[in-house]
């Protein structure tokens, strides 16, 4: 396809004070001439991990997750505390964690009493919309595999539209077992109809990563999330700190 062609497709952001930070910057020219002699991606399918990954969201979770502790439990728990398990075993499980079973659904009411009207406030990281256009040009499948419930994963698209990028989207209350486990995963591979071995997840979390590698998929980890470290993606087929390197590693 011609490269006017093709950046035809592909919008520009509406302006830069209203993009979400991100670990270095996204050279849109760049990925776009490389997308342009491209003759397949390696991958038909690629699934992405919501949160830190696709949209900027980490500053709301940790804003809902001090507010829930404190007032539920009426102490002080350290961020790092509070972030660690995000995206991996779902928001019961660090509930139960932080304040035992008898505090579990007072800190989920609270969590997501705070946090959802924070939703219009998400934003897509800089240079995601681009790749996601991409990888569809180029005839990919895609998916989102998070491990919020659908119903807050149809919010966030409510307030970033991207959704309609997405041919399949699981959220952590469509399996029992939840990341690492691969279950949410092979059940949005299932729905795709593809093989474990042609499809990449792209993540931000060691959950991500445990569970693509669980599943049989290729395992990409991204830095700019803000909620995990480089150092937590030890689990990765490779790492990658730009959108454009991103693009390249698919």
């Amino acid at each position: 396809m011609p490269f006017d062609q093709i950046a035809a497709m592909i919008p520009a952001p509406a302006s830069s004070a209203a993009a979400a930070p991100i670990t270095g910057s996204f050279d849109r020219t760049a990925a776009l001439c490389q997308l342009a002699t491209i003759g397949r991606v390696r991958f038909p399918v690629v699934l992405f991990d919501l949160d830190g990954t696709v949209v900027d969201s980490g500053g709301i979770i940790l804003a809902s997750m001090r507010h829930a502790t404190r007032t539920v439990l009426g102490r002080e728990i350290s961020d790092e505390a509070l972030m660690a398990a995000v995206g991996g075993p779902g928001l019961e499980s660090q509930m139960r964690d932080f304040g035992g079973e008898q505090h579990i659904e007072e800190l989920i009411r609270v969590y997501r009493e705070h946090n959802e009207p924070l939703h219009e406030e998400l934003q897509a990281f800089v240079g995601m919309d681009d790749v996601l256009v991409a990888l569809k040009e180029q005839g990919c499948k895609l998916g989102i595999v998070s491990a919020k419930r659908k119903r807050t994963v149809d919010l966030a698209f409510a307030n970033v539209e991207i959704g309609h990028l997405f041919d399949v989207v699981v959220g952590g209350d469509m399996a029992a077992a939840q990341k690492p486990a691969p279950d949410l995963l092979l059940l949005a591979l299932d729905r795709l109809n593809v093989d474990p071995k042609d499809a990449a997840y792209v993540g931000d979390s060691p959950f991500d990563m445990q569970a693509a590698r669980a599943a049989g998929m290729y395992a990409v980890g991204v830095t700019w999330g803000g909620i995990h470290g480089r150092e937590a993606l030890t689990a990765a087929d490779v790492v990658v700190d730009t959108p454009e390197e991103l693009l390249a590693a698919l």
